[in-house]
C-alpha cells in the first residue's frame, strides 16, 4: 500500500489544543494556544487534519483522570487523520507529507484534540485511498476495536452467527461490515428506524432490542460483541451455542458475568483494543475494496469540541462524531 503525499510548510511553535483542567461536563473544554510538541525517536509530528470522538472521551473528560492514572490538565482524543510534518530520529515508514491516520498511544493520552501530535509511528498506516480526513479520522478506534475484538479474538469464521449489540453507532456499523466481510451470518440490535441502514450495510438480522427480547430471538450463535455492558452481558450469554465467545469491549465490572459463562459452556473475555499498524491496514484494505464504509454524519470544528460531547452522551447518534481540524 503506497502513501499519498502532499506539500507541506514548516509547522509553527505553537497550536491550538482543547484543554481541560477539571473534571465535569463538556463546558470544561476550552481552546487554548499551547506549545506545538517535537516528535522525539520514533516518532512522527502529524498535522491533524480530523479527529474522532469516542465515548471513551466524554467519559475521561468526565472524571477528569486516564485509566492509566494520567491526570489533568491534558488534551482528549485518540483517532487521527493528518499529514506528517516531521520525522524523528529513526524514523524510515514516513516522511513529511504523507497522510496517515492512526489510534496512537491509547489508552495513554494522545492528545488528538489538537492541531498537532507526536506518536511512535508505527502506531499509524496510510490513510486509505478513497476516504476524506474526515471519514478516515473516524475509523481508526473504532474500527480496531471492532477488527481486534472480532478478528483476533473471536477468529469469526464463514457461516458462524455473529450478534452485534448497538449496530448502529461507531464500533457496531464498522463490527456489522467486518464480521460479513469474515463470511459470517450477522444479526444485529437497534432501534427499528436504524434497520434500513444497516442493511444496507449487510446485517442479515435486525432485533429491535426495544420491542424484542434480544436474548431469546437471538439463537445459536457463535460470536457476541458486547458494546452495552452492565446486565446485558450475562442476558446475552442466553444467544451464544455451546463453545460460543462473548467479546466485552466494556471495562470490567461486578456484573462481568464469568461464573455465568462458565456454567453455559461459553466463554466471555474483555478486551481493550492497542494501536494497531497490521490492523489498520488490513482496515484500509476493505475500505478500499469497496467492503467497509464508515458513517461519519456529524461534523463539529475543533472550537466546537463540547458540543461534540452533548451529542454524544445522548447516545442518539449514528455512526461516529468527528471534529474538523483543518
Amino acid at each position: 500500500m503506497t502513501t499519498s503525499r502532499v506539500t507541506t510548510s514548516p509547522a509553527p511553535a505553537t497550536m491550538r489544543a482543547i484543554f481541560q483542567n477539571g473534571p465535569g461536563a463538556p463546558d470544561v473544554l476550552n481552546v487554548v494556544e499551547t506549545a506545538r510538541p517535537q516528535p522525539g525517536r520514533g516518532e512522527i509530528l502529524v498535522r491533524v487534519h480530523a479527529a474522532g470522538v469516542n465515548p471513551a472521551d466524554w467519559k475521561i473528560r468526565e472524571r477528569g483522570v486516564f485509566a492509566n492514572g494520567a491526570k489533568l490538565p491534558f488534551t482528549l482524543g485518540f483517532d487521527v487523520s493528518g499529514v506528517v510534518e516531521e520525522t524523528g530520529d529513526g524514523v524510515t515508514l514516513f516522511h513529511p507529507g504523507d497522510e496517515v491516520f492512526g489510534m496512537p498511544r491509547f489508552p495513554h493520552p494522545a492528545g488528538a484534540y489538537a492541531e498537532y501530535v507526536t506518536a511512535p509511528a508505527r502506531h499509524f498506516a496510510p490513510r486509505p485511498k478513497g476516504l476524506d480526513h474526515i471519514q478516515a479520522g473516524a475509523l481508526p478506534l473504532a474500527s480496531l476495536t471492532a477488527w481486534q475484538a472480532l478478528v483476533d479474538t473471536a477468529n469469526v469464521r464463514p457461516g458462524q452467527r455473529v450478534l452485534v449489540h448497538a449496530a448502529a453507532g461507531g464500533v457496531g456499523h464498522l463490527a456489522i461490515q467486518i464480521a460479513k466481510a469474515r463470511g459470517a451470518h450477522v444479526i444485529g440490535t437497534a432501534s427499528a428506524a436504524k434497520h434500513e441502514l444497516l442493511r444496507t450495510l449487510g446485517a442479515d438480522e435486525l432485533i429491535d432490542y426495544r420491542t424484542q427480547d434480544v436474548a431469546e430471538t437471538a439463537r445459536d450463535v457463535g460470536v457476541v460483541l458486547d458494546t452495552l455492558g452492565g446486565p446485558d452481558r450475562a442476558r446475552s450469554l442466553r444467544s451464544l451455542r455451546t463453545g460460543g465467545i462473548l467479546v466485552s469491549v466494556l471495562p470490567l465490572d461486578d456484573t462481568f458475568p464469568h461464573e455465568e459463562a462458565e456454567a453455559a459452556g461459553v466463554r466471555a473475555v474483555f478486551m481493550l483494543v492497542e494501536p494497531d499498524q497490521t490492523g489498520l491496514r488490513e482496515i484500509s484494505a476493505l475500505v478500499e475494496e469497496g467492503r467497509l464504509r464508515v458513517i461519519a454524519n456529524e461534523v463539529f470544528p475543533l472550537a466546537e469540541a463540547a458540543a461534540a460531547h452533548t451529542l454524544g452522551e445522548t447516545g442518539r447518534t449514528t455512526g461516529k462524531i468527528v471534529l474538523s481540524v483543518v
